[in-house]
């Protein structure tokens, strides 16, 4: 059987599927393709008052493409609310091979200078597809999904996949939509140059809130 490639993965993106494993422990991988998708509206993401609160306190600095092996090994670890998780050796080396290339992203959640949390997804076009995050302390996840989201927001990118919907991800204003309306979005997506490195690594919680929410209090 031919080997599964980057460029296979990149062509999955490109077509609306993506791989995962049975377990950590699994050998090998399939391909999904969902009948309804998770995406977050860009222009409508909500960030929740409590946790903007806690991001305007500055509790959190941020990075990118510090720690992208630390970051994907934090995800794919057992964590409070997950026994096992989907990210094999296979695929943990197909996504270090694309970060070597610049087309996947981790964004790095800090707290006095040392990584308590993260996520990591691919970049192409104006579409962003979010694989995976993890926190070891409270609130480091979702700080920095809220900093993602700033970024591709500030970078012109159309898309923020997340692939299935959590009452997590809700509260943020994620959404579900059919597979047909998701290629289209995605074609759209596309065709657009976004750019991941627009955002200052500087930006502070409190700019990132009103990025997101410039009338929020």
């Amino acid at each position: 059987m031919k080997p599964f490639t980057p460029e296979d993965l990149l062509a999955c993106y490109k077509r609306g599927v993506f791989p995962m494993a049975e377990s950590r422990d699994d050998e090998g991988f399939f391909i999904v393709d969902p009948e309804w998708r998770c995406v977050f509206p860009l222009d409508g993401f909500h960030v929740p008052k409590r946790l903007a609160r806690t991001l305007r306190q500055d509790k959190f600095t941020f990075t990118i493409n510090r720690e992208f092996d630390r970051v994907i090994d934090g995800c794919a670890a057992p964590g409070k609310d997950r026994e096992d998780t989907w990210i094999n050796p296979d695929i943990r080396a197909l996504y270090m091979e694309l970060h070597r290339r610049g087309m996947a992203h981790s964004v790095e959640t800090r707290i006095d200078g040392e990584l308590a949390g993260g996520l990591y997804g691919v970049a192409l076009g104006g579409a962003f597809f979010g694989e995976s995050m993890f926190s070891w302390a409270t609130d480091a996840s979702k700080a920095a999904l809220v900093h993602l989201a700033a970024r591709l927001r500030r970078g012109g990118f159309k898309l923020l996949d997340a692939q299935f919907i959590t009452p997590h991800l809700e509260r943020f204003g994620a959404q579900t939509l059919p597979r047909r309306i998701f290629q289209a979005l995605l074609g759209v997506a596309m065709d657009t140059h976004g750019d991941f490195r627009a955002l200052p690594v500087e930006t502070s919680g409190a700019e990132l809130v009103e990025i997101l929410s410039p009338k929020s209090v």
